[in-house]
C-alpha cells in the first residue's frame, strides 16, 4: 500500500491517496488550497472556491489596498459576495462518502498482524484524518468494528505502530461518547496506564493524552480511576519535574476530571493529593462533608500533610466538632486525631479553637455524653496537642477563664484517670505528662495533685498489665518526683509492692527504654536519707542489679539511644543513696564494702559531659571518706625520724609501708573507703575544672576531707600537692562563681595555709589576698570567721591573740 524507501516507513509524510477508489475531479480541488472542497462557494468571476481560502484572499486585498480581482481569472470583482454551491458541495460529500467507506473497507484489512507496519501506520492515518474531519466519520468508524480493532494495536510489538494507534484512539474518542465506552472496553484502559509508567516520552505523551479524552466522560472516571497504579502514576507525572510539559499538563488534567467520583477522590488522598478531598470537605454537602472527614480520619498523613491539612481544614473539622450531631463529631474527632499527631500541626489546631470542645466532650456526662470509644478519641486528641509544648496556662478555656493548667480542670482529669477504662487513663496520664514537661506549668499540676490527694491513687497505675498505662504513670510520677519526693516515698512506704514493680522495670534486660529511665530517675528523686526505703531496696537486689547495670553501661555492654544517658544518672544517684544512710546504718557501711563503691564512684568520676553523674560520684565519694577516719584500722604511731622541711619535700611519701599518712592507719579503697587508696584525688582534682559549679562544688567537698578534723592535715595537704590540687582549689576560690562555692573553697584554702611554708608562698599573690578578702567582707558569719583566719596566715590581718596574750601577762 505505502511505498518504501530504504526500508523505513514515514506514516507522516505518506499520502491516503493510493486508497482511494474513485478518482478525484478537478472541479473538486479549491484552486487555491490544492484540496478537496468542503464548503464551496462561488464568487462574482463565476469560479468556485473552498470558503476559508477565498475569504482570506479577499481580507488581503481589502487590507492592502489592492484591487478586488478574482485570483484565478484575474477579472476584477463588482461584489464580495460569496454564494454557496450546494449541487457541488453535495456531489462531493456523496463521492467523499464512497471513498471514505471504501477506504475504511481497505484499512481495515490492513490492521491486522500479518500487514507490514507501513501498511498499517497508513491505514492509521487515514482513520487519523477522516476521524478529525467530522463526528460522523467517527461514527461511522465505531459502526464498522474499527475502534478494537485498533485498540489491538497498542500490543503491537512496534513502537510506533503503538503511538499511532494512541492518537488515532485519540481522533475517536474526541467529542464522542460511545465511541470512549468502546476505547475504554476490555484492558484497554490498563494498557494505556501501562504506557505511562513503562513507556517512551512520545508514548507516555500520547497514552496521557487519550486518557484525559477518555476522563471528559463522567462515567469512564470510576473506571480509570479502578485501574490498580493509575492515581498513583498520575499523580507522579502531574507533580513530575523531569516529563515534558504536555506530559504534566495532560495528567494534572485528567486527575481534575477523576476528581467527579468520589472513590478516585479518596485514591488521590491516599496517594498524597489531599486538594479534591479538602474542597469536599470545605465545598461539599453535608453528607459529602461527613464522609470526607471520616476517610481522612483513616489515612496515614505525612507530617507536611498534616500542617496543610491544619491551615485549610482545622477551623471547619473543630467547627463541626462544636456543633454538629454525633456522627459528624465522630467524623471531625477523627480526622483531628490523624492531623493532631504532629506537633507544628497540633499548634494550628489550638489557635483553631480545639482545646474547649475537646475538655468539653470529656468533662460531659449524661445523654449528651460521647460514648467512651470517642472519648478515648478525644483524650488521644488532648494528648497530641499537649505534646507540642505550647504555654497551655495562657489559653483560656471558657468564659471563667480557666486553662488546662486550672485546678478544677485538673482535677477532673484526676477524676476521670481514676473512673475510666485502661486506654483513656492511658491517654490522660500522657496529657498530666505532656504538661508537666513543662517547667511553667509542672508547679500547677504538682498543686493540684497534693491539693486532691491523688498520689496514692497515681502510684498504682506502676503496676498496671498495661505497659502503655503503667509506663506514663512512671514518667508523671517521674516528673513530678523532684517536688514531692517526700509525698512519694510515704506513699511508698505504705505499699512496698509499687516500689518493687519499679525495680523491675529497671531491671529489664531488652534494651534501654523511656520507661526505664523514668523509673530510674523517679526512685533517684525519693529522698535520699530514708534509710526505710534504701532497706526495702536492698531487700529486693535493687542495689547489685543497679550496679551490674552501671559497669555494663560503662564498658559499652549495653548500649542504646537517647535514653541510656539519663537511664545511667539515674542509677548512680540511686546506688549513692547507699552513702547517705552510713552514720546511722553500721551494716550499710558492709553493702558498701560489698559493692566496693569507692572504686565505682572513682571510675564514674571520668564520665566527662555527664555531670550528674559526676556530681553525685563525687558527692559519695565526699560522705565515704568521711567515714574512713573512722574505719581505717590505727596502728602505734612511730619514732618520729630527723625533722624535715615539709614544703621542699612535698613528694616525699610516708616512710612506714600500708599506713595511710592521711587516716594514720591501715587503709584500703574497698574497706575504710580511702580516697587516696582508691587513686580518686587526681580524679576529683580534674573535676575541678569542670563548667558546672556543681560538679566543681562537689569535687571540692570530696577533696576537703582531707583537710578534716580527726585526719592528718598537713598530710592530707600534701596529698593535695602530689595530685597538683593547690592551684585549681585557689582558682576555684579567685573565680568567686557563687557563695556555696566560695565558702567551700574558702575552708579548705584556710586549712591548706596553715602549712607555713605554703602560706608563705602564697601570701604574695594577690588575687588570692583580694578573694579572701571579699569572701571576710561579704560572707555569712562563719565564712568571715574562716577567711579572717586564712586573712592571718598570709598575715593579712595582725594576729592580736599573742599581743593580748602579753598584756594579760603585765
Amino acid at each position: 500500500m505505502a511505498e518504501v524507501q530504504d526500508g523505513h516507513c514515514d506514516s507522516t509524510s505518506q499520502s491516503t491517496d493510493s486508497l482511494r477508489v474513485e478518482p478525484i475531479y478537478e472541479s473538486f480541488l479549491c484552486p487555491l488550497t490544492k484540496q478537496v472542497m468542503r464548503d464551496p462557494v462561488t464568487i462574482d468571476s463565476g469560479v468556485t472556491f473552498e470558503r476559508e481560502a477565498i475569504m482570506k484572499w479577499l481580507n488581503e486585498c481589502l487590507s492592502s489596498g489592492k484591487r478586488l480581482v478574482c485570483p484565478v481569472s484575474k477579472k476584477e470583482l463588482s461584489s464580495t459576495d460569496l454564494n454557496p454551491s450546494i449541487a457541488l458541495r453535495n456531489t462531493i460529500d456523496e463521492w467523499m462518502n464512497r471513498n471514505e467507506a471504501a477506504k475504511l473497507d481497505v484499512a481495515r484489512k490492513s490492521l491486522t498482524s500479518d500487514s507490514t507496519e507501513c501498511d498499517i501506520l497508513q491505514a492509521l492515518q487515514y482513520i487519523d484524518e477522516i476521524c478529525q474531519r467530522s463526528r460522523s466519520s467517527r461514527q461511522v468508524v465505531r459502526r464498522d468494528g474499527l475502534i478494537s480493532m485498533i485498540a489491538e494495536l497498542l500490543k503491537n510489538s512496534s513502537t510506533k505502530v503503538r503511538q499511532k494507534a494512541l492518537e488515532t484512539l485519540r481522533s475517536i474518542a474526541k467529542d464522542d461518547d460511545d465511541n470512549k465506552v468502546e476505547i475504554a472496553a476490555g484492558d484497554n484502559i490498563r494498557t494505556m496506564v501501562k504506557f505511562l509508567n513503562h513507556g517512551q516520552t512520545q508514548e507516555k505523551e500520547k497514552a496521557v493524552s487519550l486518557l484525559y479524552e477518555l476522563s471528559e466522560n463522567k462515567s469512564l472516571s470510576e473506571r480509570i480511576g479502578s485501574v490498580p497504579g493509575a492515581i498513583l502514576i498520575l499523580v507522579g507525572l502531574s507533580s513530575s519535574k523531569v516529563e515534558n510539559l504536555l506530559i504534566v499538563d495532560r495528567a494534572e488534567k485528567t486527575l481534575e476530571n477523576l476528581e467527579s467520583c468520589e472513590k478516585n477522590v479518596r485514591q488521590m488522598a491516599e496517594n498524597g493529593r489531599l486538594q479534591p478531598l479538602l474542597r469536599l470537605l470545605l465545598e461539599g454537602s453535608p453528607d459529602m462533608q461527613l464522609s470526607m472527614a471520616a476517610y481522612l480520619g483513616e489515612l496515614v498523613l505525612s507530617n507536611d500533610v498534616k500542617v496543610l491539612v491544619a491551615q485549610t481544614a482545622g477551623s471547619t473539622l473543630v467547627n463541626i466538632l462544636k456543633k454538629g450531631n454525633r456522627e459528624a463529631r465522630e467524623a471531625a474527632l477523627k480526622a483531628l486525631n490523624q492531623i493532631s499527631s504532629y506537633d507544628a500541626s497540633a499548634k494550628i489546631l489550638i489557635e483553631a479553637g480545639i482545646l474547649p470542645p475537646l475538655i468539653t466532650d470529656l468533662f460531659t456526662v449524661g445523654s449528651n455524653q460521647l460514648p467512651m470509644r470517642l472519648k478515648e478519641v478525644s483524650a488521644n486528641i488532648l494528648a497530641n496537642v499537649v505534646a507540642s509544648g505550647v504555654r497551655f496556662e495562657s489559653i483560656p478555656l471558657d468564659h471563667n477563664r480557666q486553662t488546662l493548667v486550672s485546678e478544677d480542670i485538673v482535677h477532673n482529669l484526676l477524676h476521670l484517670i481514676s473512673n475510666t477504662g485502661p486506654a483513656i487513663e492511658c491517654k490522660l496520664l500522657q496529657v498530666l505528662v505532656g504538661l508537666t514537661d513543662s517547667s511553667t506549668s509542672v508547679q500547677n499540676i504538682v498543686d493540684a495533685i497534693k491539693s486532691s490527694g491523688a498520689i496514692v491513687s497515681l502510684i498504682q497505675f506502676v503496676e498496671a498489665p498495661q505497659r502503655e498505662v503503667r509506663m506514663n504513670s512512671i514518667k508523671l510520677l517521674n516528673n513530678i518526683s523532684p517536688y514531692m519526693g517526700q509525698e512519694l516515698a510515704d506513699a511508698f512506704r505504705g505499699n512496698y509492692s509499687q516500689l518493687s514493680s519499679l525495680v523491675r522495670v529497671i531491671a529489664d534486660n531488652n534494651g534501654v527504654s523511656e520507661e526505664q529511665a523514668a523509673a530510674a530517675g523517679l526512685v533517684a528523686d525519693l529522698p535520699m536519707r530514708d534509710s526505710v526505703l534504701t532497706r526495702r531496696l536492698l531487700e529486693d537486689g535493687a542495689f547489685a542489679m543497679i550496679i551490674s547495670k552501671v559497669m555494663r553501661i560503662r564498658q559499652g555492654e549495653i548500649r542504646g539511644g537517647r535514653f541510656v544517658n539519663p537511664f545511667l544518672e539515674g542509677l548512680v544517684r540511686i546506688v549513692s543513696r547507699i552513702t547517705f544512710v552510713l552514720d546511722d546504718n553500721p551494716d550499710i557501711i558492709d553493702v558498701a564494702r560489698e559493692c566496693n563503691l569507692t572504686a565505682l564512684f572513682t571510675d564514674l568520676l571520668q564520665m566527662n559531659g555527664l555531670d550528674t553523674v559526676q556530681i553525685f560520684s563525687a558527692t559519695a565519694l565526699e560522705k565515704l571518706s568521711h567515714q574512713s577516719k573512722h574505719l581505717t584500722k590505727v596502728l602505734p604511731a612511730p619514732n618520729p625520724g630527723l625533722c624535715f622541711s615539709i614544703f621542699p619535700c612535698l613528694s616525699q611519701k610516708t616512710v612506714a609501708t600500708g599506713i595511710c599518712r592521711v587516716h594514720c592507719g591501715i587503709c584500703s579503697a574497698r574497706e575504710s573507703f580511702c580516697l587516696l587508696e582508691g587513686k580518686a584525688v587526681e580524679k576529683l582534682v580534674a573535676c575541678l575544672d569542670n563548667n558546672n559549679e556543681k560538679v566543681v562544688e562537689a569535687a571540692l567537698a570530696a577533696l576537703s576531707t582531707l583537710l578534716d578534723d580527726g585526719v592528718d592535715i598537713d598530710q592530707g595537704v600534701m596529698v593535695l600537692c602530689d595530685a597538683e590540687g593547690i592551684n585549681p582549689i585557689l582558682e576555684v576560690l579567685c573565680e568567686n562563681r557563687n557563695e556555696a562555692l566560695r565558702q567551700r573553697a574558702v575552708w579548705a584554702v584556710e586549712r591548706i595555709l596553715r602549712m607555713d611554708e605554703i602560706a608563705y608562698e602564697i601570701s604574695g599573690n594577690q588575687n588570692v589576698g583580694t578573694a579572701l578578702v571579699e569572701a571576710f567582707r561579704h560572707g555569712d558569719y562563719r565564712t568571715r570567721q574562716v577567711a579572717e583566719r586564712a586573712l592571718k596566715h598570709v598575715d593579712k590581718l595582725p594576729n592580736f591573740s599573742g599581743i593580748f596574750s602579753k598584756m594579760g601577762a603585765q
